[in-house]
């Protein structure tokens, strides 16, 4: 490691160390400045309206690192988010962030090749690639004067509605919840994946008929069993079941897939554009995360080879601030689902962009990914 790496290194990790809840930003952290490009990035964690529980744990905050590059006096925003189950730290994006080195690079819009070099350092770190992803779109984007859906040919009246996502809890909290978003969205998301899913579903039920897409987050262990409730799911008003069994359950799922009345959706089990080949036949189609697949660019990779290959696109979302979640709504027009709420789950926005009106998504009009600072 070179003196300027651990310069880098030893400012991060002062940053995580003073790392505050009520989200307040740090001094930022700028990174090998040789170049034409500027990288910063700084610490920022969001605060959950709700305490959020899905089948394996539960939290009421997430962990998160605001990227920033400029070039030519234009920044670009990205942002990692991490959700426990990804198995990334604030201390690991900001160590992976410390050792990218863009001075090598002439321009933002050599993608591939910036993206072909972060992949050189690590395998993994897809959340601190997906920032820079992310920062370096929303920094051609206003670089040509255009917002990223009019740069990729997309109409952003297919957007369609985004879900909202009801977390387990009590029955009196899951209605409360339910009670907030009536009338704002055309379908909720529910998690289930415990011995409380008719409870939750019937709760839902009793305040609303709104169609229902069902995460399990690899709840269910017999597929029997899950046969039989994704059954009585269908009956429910349900259209949509995302992973339901285990990710070392692939034959299955691919069981499962072959009698459900409902189409089977892979979140935890597709990361990247090589794990769709290993999981084509087994799920219905592929939840598309800008954190698990390391940003836009691949991303529409993933959803030209799921179309090829004849599958259903689904976008998801971490908890994000709008950032990430403009990011992913930009995809949205290439989509046949939508679960893009990250944003809408805080209370500690940065940012305003992509908006819900009448459970549709709305996407900015301006250059990049089309963002206003708060």
């Amino acid at each position: 490691m070179d003196r300027r790496q651990f310069i880098g290194l030893s400012a991060s990790a002062a940053l995580v160390a003073g790392l505050t809840s009520c989200g307040v930003r740090p001094k930022a952290v700028e990174t090998h400045c040789g170049g034409p490009m500027k990288l910063r990035f700084y610490p920022y964690e969001l605060q959950l309206a709700h305490t959020f529980t899905v089948s394996s744990y539960s939290r009421k905050t997430t962990p998160d690192v605001q990227v920033e590059i400029e070039y030519d006096g234009i920044t670009g925003y990205g942002e990692a988010s991490m959700p426990p189950y990804l198995g990334h730290t604030v201390e690991s994006v900001c160590s992976f962030l410390s050792k990218v080195d863009l001075s090598g690079f002439r321009s933002p819009f050599l993608l591939e090749d910036i993206m072909e070099y972060l992949d050189s350092l690590s395998p993994g770190d897809s959340p601190a690639k997906a920032a820079i992803d992310i920062a370096l779109h929303d920094l051609t984007g206003k670089l040509m004067g255009e917002p990223l859906f009019r740069i990729w040919g997309y109409n952003p009246d297919k957007s369609g509605p985004t879900t909202f996502t009801i977390g387990i809890d009590t029955p009196e909290i899951v209605r409360q919840k339910t009670e907030e978003c009536a009338g704002l969205y055309r379908i909720l998301k529910v998690k289930v994946g415990l011995d409380s899913d008719e409870q939750m579903i019937n709760t839902i039920r009793s305040v609303t008929d709104l169609p229902i897409a069902v995460d399990a987050n690899q709840g269910w262990k017999d597929r029997s069993k899950a046969l039989d409730e994704i059954h009585w799911l269908k009956e429910k008003g349900v259209v949509l079941v995302e992973q339901p069994l285990p990710v070392d359950r692939l034959d299955d799922t691919a069981w499962l897939t072959e009698r459900s009345p409902l189409p089977i959706v892979a979140d935890e089990s597709i990361q990247r554009l090589k794990d769709l080949p290993r999981i084509k036949g087994a799920f219905s189609g592929i939840n598309i995360k800008l954190m698990k697949c390391t940003g836009l660019l691949e991303a529409r990779k993933m959803i030209a080879y799921a179309r090829a290959e004849g599958m259903m696109v689904m976008l998801g979302c971490m908890t994000e601030t709008s950032c990430a979640c403009t990011a992913a709504a930009h995809l949205s027009p290439a989509a046949d689902f939508c679960d893009i709420d990250g944003n809408l789950l805080i209370t500690n926005d940065l940012f305003s962009g992509m908006k819900v009106r009448d459970g549709l998504m709305v996407l900015p009009d301006s250059p990049g990914l089309g963002l206003t600072r708060l």
